[in-house]
């Protein structure tokens, strides 16, 4: 079943039920739709697209900031049979002209927040966008883009009933990788079927569930995880803000009983209520019964400190990555809490293998490493992606016997659970020995001082790279290069870091840790951010 399909069907059996709420803390305003409503507006949006000349096959760029509106506006996309593009809201305007041009886009709908940036490259991307859909006030809006109450009130309210396939291709999603031009995911409307059901078997949501939507939207890990709700008519909470007590606020008035959190911020709560800043007795929180993490590896310290304070909670962590169609090709499973560290097992209808480089690199075929063996992990099933949209060398790298190379190391214990080891290229050499920064990461998280920390490899002569931990200890506390490096004594004498700085770690939207940036700033080593 198309998702624009269950998008329907939602609205036949729920249609007078509340399915999207947006709270905004900055501006103190909530807002919702029901399930009507958000079949009527995709139906709209659909509807005036094809009266633009949008049809099947067409690219439209979808740049907004997460808002009441996002979900309709992809749906209406979807409807149209056309692609749908979402860019991620940090991209800079040479990203949003690159990945425009790579579309062959020929209609951006877009925020008030990306005025500047779409008015820098508007002239080069007008060889192919023929239409500019404005969402934002009117006083803002440019000469040469459309309102949007003016774009939807052209759209008639019926289904436009375009002829779709679930082998269809559905979306463009380009990469935020840590490297490189952002590479364009060619994902299928199957892909984002199964992805809908995936999520809905590793969480249980019913009809009664309550999802908290915090990150951005144009990532597949926040959308997909809301498709478990989506395929179950649950309602979502769509939350513009991130601070501890926006968030346990929206749990409590919304009566949200599942919420997906980045590590940062789920650290930032425990912090919070460790200084008193908010106190558990001002909200009820009982109905909130999941909390899980993903898109980073996860410190067993925070969900051992977590289910200190949340003992009732269940929890999950999930792996995944915009080729697999965003999470869930590896999960803990919330059965498995004594397992907290590692990234899981196999998820449902899903196959993993832990492989040899040099099986490929010599035999051009991919075998499996022996038990707690280091490997680059590689995974199989129907969320894989089509391809690297006109890319077909990277795809060629990526895709090998119908296994996608994540390009993530890591290893299988006793039991058959997967341990993330670290990124292929954050690997530290140092003197001819591998380093793995994110189990040195790992460790100096259970120090009770430390907020964040990000570990990277710093240019020495000697021995090509030395263990340098950039480290953020919380605002409370205070400490010194030796305590750190005292703590630090509890780890290999090889791995322990030779280099601390004190300062702040930088994440990306989806909570991973921005390490080229933080190469660029200590190193010097100067890398294209996607």
């Amino acid at each position: 079943m198309l998702i624009t399909e269950i998008l329907a069907r939602n609205a036949r059996v729920y249609g007078k039920k509340v399915a999207l709420i947006e709270r905004d803390p900055a501006k103190n305003t909530r807002k919702e739709i029901t399930w009507d409503q958000f079949d009527t507006e995709a139906n709209r949006v659909a509807n005036a697209l094809i009266a633009k000349g949008i049809k099947k096959g067409d690219k439209v760029v979808h740049l907004m900031m997460n808002c009441i509106e996002w979900l309709p506006a992809y749906f209406g996309i979807l409807r149209t049979g056309a692609w749908a593009v979402p860019l991620n809201f940090r991209f800079s305007a040479d990203d949003i002209k690159y990945c425009t041009e790579i579309a062959e886009a020929k209609a951006i709908i877009f925020g008030e927040e990306f005025i500047d940036r779409v008015n820098d490259i508007k002239k080069i991307i007008d060889k192919t966008v023929l239409n500019y859909i404005f969402i934002g006030p009117e006083e803002l809006r440019p000469d040469y883009a459309e309102p949007y109450a003016d774009f939807l009130s052209s759209g008639q309210e019926s289904d436009p009933k375009i002829e779709i396939a679930i082998t269809d291709s559905a979306a463009l999603y380009f990469t935020s990788g840590t490297t490189g031009q952002p590479k364009a995911v060619h994902l299928t409307q199957r892909n984002l079927e199964f992805s809908c059901f995936l999520e809905n078997r590793h969480h249980n949501q019913t009809h009664e569930d309550n999802f908290l939507c915090i990150p951005p939207l144009y990532h597949t890990g926040a959308k997909m995880h809301w498709f478990g709700n989506f395929i179950v008519g649950a309602k979502a909470v769509i939350l513009k803000g991130i601070q501890p007590k926006d968030i346990l606020e929206a749990v409590s008035e919304e009566k949200c009983t599942v919420v997906w959190l980045l590590v940062p911020w789920a650290h930032d709560i425990l912090i919070a209520l460790e200084n008193n800043e908010i106190k558990l007795s001002d909200y009820n929180l009982s109905q909130w019964r999941l909390m899980h993490i993903g898109a980073q590896p996860v410190p067993p310290s925070l969900i051992k400190n977590w289910k200190k304070v949340f003992p009732h909670h269940e929890y999950d962590t999930n792996y995944g990555l915009t080729e697999t169609t965003g999470p869930g090709c590896v999960h803990l499973g919330i059965e498995n809490i004594n397992k907290v560290g590692a990234i899981g097992v196999p998820g449902f209808d899903w196959e993993c293998m832990i492989f040899d480089w040099n099986s490929l690199t010599m035999d051009k075929v991919i075998k499996p490493v022996g038990p707690d063996e280091s490997g680059e992990l590689a995974v199989r099933g129907p969320g894989v992606m089509k391809e690297y949209y006109k890319n077909p060398e990277a795809t060629a790298e990526t895709i090998v016997d119908g296994w996608l190379l994540t390009g993530d190391i890591a290893r299988l214990d006793e039991d058959g659970f997967i341990w993330l080891v670290d990124r292929a290229k954050d690997v530290i050499i140092t003197g001819g020995e591998n380093i793995f920064p994110v189990e040195i990461e790992s460790f100096i998280m259970d120090n009770p001082k430390v907020q964040d920390v990000g570990v990277i490899g710093y240019p020495d002569e000697r021995l090509g790279e030395i263990v340098t931990a950039i480290v953020k200890v919380k605002p409370s506390q205070d400490m010194t290069e030796e305590e750190l490096m005292k703590f630090c004594e509890g780890l290999p004498r090889y791995t322990r870091p030779r280099k601390i700085i004190f300062a702040d770690v930088p994440r990306n939207p989806t909570g991973k840790i921005e390490k080229p940036k933080l190469r660029e700033k200590y190193t010097g080593r100067s890398e294209k951010l996607g």
